[in-house]
């Protein structure tokens, strides 16, 4: 690992460990006030968004065009951070909906929300370690990690898309 990578390694534990925190501790604060606009489709739309980017991303880098690449993995790491901002915003100003299927069809529901968390808790430091590795120029490393990092990065936020329409007739 190259020096300048290594400056950056304290801020990949502190992010990794303070995103999930931050966002169960604001899951837990409610603020009475009516957002303008209903957000589960724009934050599921961004979810799409996201997962369109990051397959245009991978086709980009396999052809070489290395600077559209850069420029697409930045646009999905916005976009994912904004998804969770108007996630957490959400579920700040609401009372979370509860899944209305039954039998077979609310644990398949569950499974999939489940592993939709927890991955989305895990795929925050393979972000950050690719993203460093790429504008530390570490290029070799990078193309390491993100052989790891693009599958479960796309299967969050195809699967971000999948929960919403899953849920969606209950709101």
């Amino acid at each position: 690992m190259n020096l300048e990578a290594k400056k950056y390694n304290k801020w990949i534990v502190i992010l990794s460990i303070a995103i999930p925190v931050v966002v169960a501790v604001l899951f837990g604060v409610k603020i009475d006030i009516k957002l303008p606009v209903f957000l589960p489709p724009i934050y599921a739309s961004i979810n799409a968004l996201t997962a369109l980017l990051l397959i245009v991303a991978f086709w980009a880098i396999k052809n070489k065009k290395i600077k559209l690449h850069e420029k697409l993995m930045k646009t999905a790491i916005v976009f994912s951070v904004l998804f969770l901002v108007l996630y957490v915003a959400y579920h700040m100003t609401s009372e979370s909906t509860k899944y209305g299927g039954e039998g077979t069809i609310k644990t398949v529901y569950f499974i999939v929300l489940i592993s939709h968390i927890l991955l989305s808790i895990a795929v925050i430091p393979f972000v950050l370690i690719t993203f460093v590795r790429a504008i530390t120029n570490n290029i070799e490393l990078h193309k390491k990690i993100a052989r790891i990092t693009f599958p479960l990065w796309l299967y969050v936020a195809i699967i971000g898309v999948v929960v919403y329409l899953m849920i969606s007739p209950y709101y």
